[in-house]
């Protein structure tokens, strides 16, 4: 099983990922991309973890933002990348998981 497969199999599809407390997502005209401030710095994020994030407002499910991607960019099976990913943030506190 690779990593993303485990990360996917670890998370509820209906939980409803918001960006963590004490960072803030916005577009950097600088950096000509998305980032996620925080007090001690920022991230610059990359067009696949922006278009996940920029979704993540705590009032859609995992499998909403899923949905709304496959639609969006016309792809199909995004669950496991999605779900990689959103363990990947909240490791790093990016996100938090409402219920």
């Amino acid at each position: 099983m690779s990593a993303g497969a485990a990360a996917a199999g670890s998370f509820d599809t209906a939980a409803r990922p918001a960006v963590g407390s004490g960072f803030r997502l916005q577009w950097e005209p600088a950096q000509e991309a998305h980032v996620l401030l925080y007090p001690e710095g920022m991230v610059k994020l990359n067009q696949s973890a922006a278009a996940i994030l920029t979704r993540c407002d705590g009032a859609r499910t995992i499998a909403d933002i899923v949905a709304d991607l496959e639609r969006t960019y016309a792809a199909s099976d995004l669950t496991a990348d999605v779900c990689a990913f959103v363990a990947l943030a909240v490791g790093r506190t990016w996100l938090e998981l409402r219920p």
